[in-house]
């Protein structure tokens, strides 16, 4: 169970302020994976940050009753002057799992070879990516964040990534941000639709799916 109450968060652009998240009031269920739609610049990312808590809200607050994630693909998690060896046994020390078993899985899966002994500041984009989904896939969380990531790299590495990401959602729930519909009937149950602030919930994956479609036009 994830519950948004009053939960509100904005931001200032060009001396206007603009709300991407407006006053919530919503529970959303457990055991279900959620597919977030919603057009380019509606809050998405804003909104998984807020849920793992790695950004705070203008006002209001998230209740959960199980462990989350953070936003898969967003690096913020991760210190930049730290290897990622280093920030992954950070991590592995903060969630309460096997340190060495941590690094042998994210130092395996992310394929980051002599990088991974590096800081993290001098990585691409995708190399942070690949970090941040091995260390989540490799803490057992009950809801996963994840942010178009198994997009990221190479046809082999997607395949694997998508292996993974699916051994995983048969004990856990998601919630997926993701532009391929395939991706999201695939691997989501329900789906939240995120239009000018107001969050919907829909138990039918399609009617989401539509209503989002027609927003897009």
């Amino acid at each position: 169970m994830i519950k948004f109450e009053d939960l509100t968060k904005g931001f200032w652009v060009k001396d206007e302020r603009k709300i991407v998240i407006d006053n919530l009031n919503i529970t959303l269920p457990t055991g279900k994976s959620l597919a977030l739609l919603g057009r380019n610049g509606a809050g998405k990312s804003t909104l998984l940050q807020i849920v793992a808590g790695s950004m705070r809200p203008d006002h209001g607050r998230v209740i959960s009753d199980g462990s989350i994630s953070w936003p898969v693909g967003f690096g913020g998690s991760f210190h930049g002057d730290l290897t990622g060896a280093q920030n992954v046994a950070f991590l592995a020390r903060v969630y309460g799992v096997d340190t060495d078993e941590l690094l042998d899985f994210v130092q395996d899966f992310s394929e980051l070879g002599k990088h991974f002994a590096m800081p993290v500041r001098t990585y691409s984009s995708g190399m942070r990516s690949r970090l941040t989904f091995g260390t989540s896939m490799g803490i057992p969380f009950d809801t996963y964040l994840v942010d178009e990531v198994t997009a990221v790299g190479d046809a082999a590495f997607r395949r694997k990534s998508r292996a993974v990401f699916e051994e995983r959602m048969r004990v856990s729930s998601a919630i997926l941000v993701s532009h391929e519909m395939g991706q999201v009937r695939q691997y989501c149950d329900a789906g939240i639709v995120l239009d000018q602030g107001r969050l919907d919930y829909y138990d039918d994956l399609e009617e989401a799916i539509d209503l989002h479609q027609r927003t897009l036009k």
